[in-house]
Formats: structure tokens, C-alpha cells, sequence
């Protein structure tokens, strides 16, 4: 359904919301601050900053300047909440956060925000390591990016292995080896951990990794062919040849990423596009002279909104926890452009310069970008005319009386009973909503496990939240008959009636020859090449995979946690250095006494006790 189709008669429910509104704003002081709109069972609906409170909560009295969709948002109005903040400046960065955290239905959404790659060079052992790094950046060292994607990140990684020889090993792996592993042998690695090479050229090696991260691969190269020319006039010509070949690979990736931006080396370019009431916007990461990638984001609820207030809602959300580029170019100014920029100057202690060119290559890019979000659209508009088509197909073939907005579909995932958790995954016409995803530890079944006990706890747990969580459209089981049964019970004691489908493997579990079945009809199959059949295995399997990766994960914890932690005086600071030191509980299982009082803090009473534990039980 659009922001422009209204589903009820507003008048009433309007009257109700603006009568709300008029009685809050007699108590809003004329701060600047941070509103919260709430509904009938107190959830958020809309978040906004104010210069002046008590002016911008009146505004939204005056129903009829008002877009449709806050129309609605007035019309589900049952109470207010405000925060007071000393500037607006702290309004806007308390709005930005809240938004990001509560993704209230009215607000302008950035979608599917993610964190993005980088490429950390620690400094937390003598021998730096090169590795990929997403999260927190705690562990001592350079951090390079953001990436676009793993992918990117991924080869620049191998480049840098193949050009420079930097070790990407974990420091346990390296302390325990004996002689070169794969990597020295295929030359991705100098083999440092075994004296192959020196500290000192190690060191070089490093900085000059270094050099080309920061875009100064002119530099790197041109050292690269004095040691050539060195190890040539030595007769040393397969040591000349090996510098030969990183020159070669040097040019190639300057001769692809080489950019140059009126002297700038870093920044971001954002372009957005509106097209068929849907809002993209396309983001490229330029860092030290070098393209690090692209990525596309969707907006929501942005049919009604100007290019201008999509941009800026883009902007403090994306920037809220990142730190922009020192040159951010955009071919929209948003609007309160100088709070924006005032507030991120704040925040993130630097100063950026945010431009919408209008010439010159600058705008080159600019261009550039917005073909690629415009392209973007585009493909989601083709894929979502899809995606309708195969729901309003599922709506016919299983004989629903909607067509469904979310689908939740459940498996679960055990050995023999132990560690068992059941899932549940959710679709919608826009692809998997991961962040409604729940997993349920199973906590009443015995040793050998019962599938149907299972989804009958699963059930009650997830319907004892029927009045929080949005009830789906469709259930959709992974099993068959009587798993159907199971559940068609659960819900009859619960007095909720929801469309449920089980979807069985054939014979021999082959795909493409499920069986669907239904309560009081017969079960029915689907062609191998239909769509909707290859629709409903993803949903399936991507239940599948959630529930074995949530099984793996408690299995793993389990056993690092059983082996160790049932140890009488080892506690959380003696396991992490048994762990540091040996790699995984089961290597402090096979570890000798001698090899135990290697390990910080493990004196000889300790070690005979760990030693007792696994082998004397």
C-alpha cells in the first residue's frame, strides 16, 4: 500500500489526534528538543527535533498542510513524549539516534543500514598481521576504508599478500609454527614466524604496505625498482624477477583505480533519485586517491517527500555513527544544512566540507552516482513487479483471503535433542526482514528430541506475544502432516485463526519435488520450474540456514565453555590465556603438564589440576 492511499475514514481518528495534540502543546515549553509521537499500545510512530517545541507540535494541528502519511500518523496519536536539549544542535543528533534505534513506521528510513568493511594492519606484535575488520576498531593498529563490500575488501587483502608478503595469520598460529605453511609457498607470506626473513626487511615490507594504502603507490613502486635494479647488479635474478612481477601488479591496480578529484584524495559521493514514489540513494567511498567501492541504500516513506528532506534524513542517519569523508559531494543540498554540518563537526571533531557542484569533474561524479541509483530503482522496480506477482500467485494457490504483507516461516535445528533451537524467519514483498528474525533456545524436551514438542513450544512462545509482534499473514512450516497438526493446535488453544502451509520434502528429500499440505485438503505439489515454488524453497531454506547457524553457535559455546569453565580455580582471565596460547579447549585437553606452566599464570599446582580434569575422569 502507497503513503498516498488512505485505508480508513480519517475524520474521527483525526478529530481524536488533533484534540491530543492541542492539549500537550499547552504544556511544551518553547525549547529546542526531541518529540516522540506514540500509538495505542505505546510504540513510536514518528520522531522529530524542534528549534521550538511548542511551535513544531502545533504545526501537525494543521491537518490539512499535512502529507497523508502524517495524516495517519495524527489519526494513530495517543500520547507525546519530549526530551528537552540544551541546543538544536543536540536535538538533531538525539532525533538521528533515535530514529536509527526505535525505526519508527512515519519517519523517513534509511533501510538495510549496515557497518562496512575496513582493512586493519595491527600493531599489537612485532610482526604486524594485514586482515579484514568490521565492528568496533579496539585492537591496536591502522584501519583502512571503508569498503563498499567484503568483496573489495577481500582483494585489495590478497593484492597486498601478493605484492608485500604480510602475514594474515591469527599470533597463536604464528607462535606455534614449526616451517613455512601454504602461504609462503604459493608467495603470499615471507614466512616470518620462522626466521625466512628479517624483522628489519619484514618492517620495510610493512611500511611500504603502508605507503600503497595511503595512496602513495608511486612511491612504493619506485622502491620497488631500486631493489630490483640491486638484486639485478648482484646476479640475484630470481629475487629481481620476484620485484619485477610486484612492479607489474603496482601498475595494473594504479592504472584501474588511479583517480584524481581537483586534488582531493578522499571522499564520498551521494546521489539520490526518486522514481515511481520509491527514493534510492548511491553512495561511492573515495580514500586515498582510490575508488574503495559503492553501495545503494532505500529509503522509506518517501513518496511524498521532497528530494531535499530524503537527502537530509540520508545524512544523519548514515553519519550518525560514521565519520564522513574530509569532502562529502551530493547532488541535493538538504534542508538545515548548516545544522547538519555544524552538528557532524561536533560529533565526529572534524570539519567537512559538504558540496553540490555544479561543474567540472566533481559534478562528473555526481552524475556518475546518480545513474547508478537511478539504475538501481529501476531494477527494484522490475524485481518488487516480480516479487508481486509470485505473492499474489501464493495468494491463489494456498486460497488466502489477502494477499500477504509477512510471512513467518520455522524450523529447528538439534542433535538428538541437545542444543535445540527453533526459528523464525520473516518475508515481506521487500525480501527477509532480518530484524524480525527470533530464536527460541527449546528448553522443555528431553534427551532424544521431539520435533513436534519442539514447534509446540516455539508456537506458544512466539503467539505469548501476539499483542507486541505483528501477526503474519501466512505460516509457513518446514514438515509435513504432522507438524501441520502441531501447529493447527496450538493456535486453536491460543483462538487465533492464521493460514498455515507445511512444506515437505519429496521422496529422497529432493528439491523440487515438495509436497504442500493444508488443513482439510489434499496435499498438492508444483511444477519444478515455477517460480513460486523456487519463491517458497529460499524462504525455507533461508530458515534452514538460520536454524543451523543458531544451533552451530550454542553447540560451539557449549563446548568451550563445558571444558573449561568446570575447571575449580580457572576463571575468565586463566581460560582466555589457555585459549591465547593453545588455540581451542580441546588443545589444552592434549597439552602436557610442561606445556601447560608455559601459559601466563598457570603455575604447577594449576597445570597438574587442568592435566587431572581431562585426562584422569
Amino acid at each position: 500500500m502507497s503513503d498516498s492511499e488512505i485505508p480508513f475514514n480519517l475524520s474521527e481518528t483525526l478529530e481524536r489526534g488533533v484534540e491530543i495534540l492541542r492539549n500537550f502543546v499547552k504544556t511544551l515549553p518553547s525549547s529546542p528538543g526531541v518529540y516522540r509521537m506514540l500509538g495505542q499500545k505505546q510504540e513510536v510512530l514518528y520522531v522529530g527535533k524542534a528549534k521550538n517545541l511548542k511551535k513544531r507540535v502545533v504545526s501537525y494541528c494543521h491537518i490539512q498542510k499535512l502529507p497523508n502519511r502524517l495524516q495517519r500518523m495524527v489519526a494513530e496519536l495517543s500520547s507525546l513524549e519530549i526530551v528537552i536539549t540544551h541546543t538544536e544542535i543536540e536535538a538533531l543528533l538525539l532525533e538521528s539516534n533515535l530514529i536509527k534505534k526505535l525505526q519508527p513506521r512515519y519517519n523517513v528510513l534509511l533501510k538495510d543500514d549496515k557497518s562496512f568493511p575496513y582493512i586493519l594492519l595491527t600493531k599489537d606484535h612485532s610482526y604486524s598481521r594485514i586482515v579484514k575488520h568490521r565492528g568496533p576498531q579496539t585492537i591496536k593498529g591502522s584501519y583502512y576504508g571503508p569498503f563498499a563490500s567484503i568483496v573489495a575488501v577481500d582483494e585489495t587483502v590478497l593484492t597486498l599478500q601478493k605484492i608485500f608478503q604480510i602475514r594474515n595469520c591469527n599470533d597463536n598460529y604464528f607462535a606455534n609454527r614449526t616451517r613455512p605453511c601454504l602461504q609462503y609457498h604459493i608467495k603470499r607470506c615471507t614466512a616470518p614466524c620462522v626466521g625466512k626473513i628479517s624483522g628489519t626487511e619484514y618492517k620495510d615490507a610493512v611500511n611500504q604496505a603502508e605507503d600503497f594504502l595511503l595512496g602513495k603507490a608511486g612511491l612504493v613502486q619506485q622502491q620497488l625498482a631500486e631493489k630490483m635494479t640491486e638484486a639485478s647488479e648482484a646476479l640475484e635474478f630470481e629475487k629481481a624477477a620476484s620485484y619485477r612481477d610486484r612492479i607489474h601488479l603496482l601498475t595494473q591496480i594504479q592504472s584501474r583505480q588511479r583517480i584524481n578529484i581537483s586534488g582531493m584524495k578522499d571522499a564520498d559521493v551521494i546521489a539520490l533519485a526518486q522514481l515511481g514514489g520509491k527514493t534510492c540513494v548511491q553512495i561511492f567511498f573515495f580514500r586515498y586517491g582510490r575508488n574503495f567501492g559503492t553501495e545503494s541504500f532505500m529509503l522509506a516513506h518517501t513518496s511524498e517527500e521532497t528530494p531535499e528532506v530524503g537527502m537530509a534524513a540520508f545524512l544523519t542517519q548514515f553519519y550518525e555513527e560514521r565519520v564522513p569523508a574530509p569532502v562529502v559531494l551530493m547532488n541535493y543540498r538538504p534542508e538545515e544544512m548548516n545544522l547538519i554540518k555544524d552538528a557532524f563537526k561536533g560529533k565526529h571533531k572534524q570539519t567537512t566540507a559538504w558540496e553540490v557542484p555544479k561543474l567540472g569533474l566533481k559534478k562528473e561524479l555526481i552524475d556518475h552516482a546518480f545513474a547508478n541509483a537511478k539504475a538501481s530503482l529501476e531494477r527494484k522496480q522490475t524485481e518488487s513487479a516480480s516479487v508481486a506477482k509470485i505473492f499474489n500467485q501464493i495468494t491463489e494457490i494456498f486460497e488466502l483471503s489477502k494477499v500477504p504483507e509477512r510471512i513467518e516461516i520455522y524450523d529447528n535445528s538439534h542433535i538428538q535433542g541437545k542444543d535445540a533451537y527453533g526459528v523464525m524467519v520473516v518475508a515481506n514483498q521487500q525480501g527477509f526482514d532480518k530484524k524480525s528474525y527470533r530464536k527460541f533456545s527449546i528448553k522443555t524436551l528431553g534427551e532424544k528430541g521431539d520435533d513436534y514438542g519442539m514447534m509446540r513450544e516455539v508456537m506458544n512462545r512466539r503467539f505469548a506475544h501476539k499483542e507486541e509482534w505483528v501477526l503474519p499473514d501466512l505460516l509457513l512450516i518446514d514438515g509435513g502432516e504432522g507438524q501441520l497438526s502441531t501447529v493447527l493446535a496450538c493456535l486453536q488453544k491460543m483462538e487465533l485463526e492464521l493460514p498455515v502451509v507445511a512444506i515437505a520434502k519429496g521422496p529422497d528429500r529432493n528439491a523440487g519435488k515438495e509436497r504442500f499440505f493444508m488443513p482439510g485438503k489434499d496435499p498438492i505439489s508444483l511444477p519444478e520450474n515455477s517460480p513460486v515454488l523456487h519463491f517458497l524453497q529460499r524462504l525455507r531454506d533461508e530458515a534452514h540456514r538460520f536454524a543451523i547457524g543458531t544451533h552451530r553457535s550454542k553447540r560451539q559455546r557449549k563446548i568451550g565453555q563445558s571444558q573449561l569453565d568446570s575447571i575449580p580455580g580457572i576463571g575468565a582471565l586463566r581460560k582466555k590465556k589457555l585459549l591465547q596460547y593453545f588455540g581451542s579447549a580441546q588443545g589444552v585437553a592434549h597439552a602436557g603438564l610442561a606445556d601447560l606452566q608455559l601459559v601466563e599464570g598457570i603455575n604447577k599446582a594449576v597445570a597438574l589440576k587442568i592435566y587431572q580434569h581431562f585426562h584422569e575422569q
